[in-house]
């Protein structure tokens, strides 16, 4: 695995360590519980694996031009590694209500599997090829996908180290 994707996988892991599945559902009212900020990461790994699975099918990469602001919020996001407040999840990946041991379970697996998937696309198109556009971002390369869940990874893994101190009392 990447070594950046696993060390916020092992970040992840320790932000929700210990925690039961009543702390992990608990939320703050209009806010999402660490079950669903998880949920929501496996939705994130999902996709984006199954977008370049669709590249691969095709031969061929499905990006488009990006627009401006895309481009900006990119240079934001992956080279200043800043994820903006107020951005709303898509709705495709904003938690369905997933158990959360199917969750815990899987996400990992989920993990591994996009990053294999963009070695994959990677090493057929080259590491400068835009390969599939991201909702919010637009065209994204290999490095860019990378980075981008790097980068949302330890955004939402705040997240979850301050829901965890609420809920269990400890950093």
């Amino acid at each position: 695995m990447d070594p950046r994707l696993d060390r916020l996988k092992q970040s992840l892991e320790a932000a929700v360590e210990g925690m039961s599945s009543e702390q992990l559902s608990w939320y703050l009212p209009g806010k999402w519980s660490a079950a669903e900020v998880l949920e929501h990461l496996y939705l994130t790994y999902t996709g984006t694996t199954r977008g370049l699975e669709k590249v691969l099918t095709v031969g061929a990469p499905l990006a488009t031009k990006p627009s401006m602001p895309q481009r900006m919020l990119t240079f934001l996001v992956v080279r200043l590694g800043h994820v903006p407040d107020g951005l709303e999840a898509p709705a495709r990946v904003q938690p369905k209500g997933l158990p959360v041991e199917q969750v815990r379970s899987e996400i990992w697996e989920r993990l591994a599997a996009m990053d294999a998937t963009i070695a994959r696309c990677e090493a057929r198109f080259g590491c400068h090829v835009k390969l599939l556009d991201h909702p919010i971002l637009g065209a994204l390369t290999a490095a860019e996908w990378r980075t981008l869940h790097v980068v949302h990874g330890r955004h939402h893994q705040r997240q979850l180290l301050r829901l965890r101190n609420r809920t269990c009392g400890s950093p």
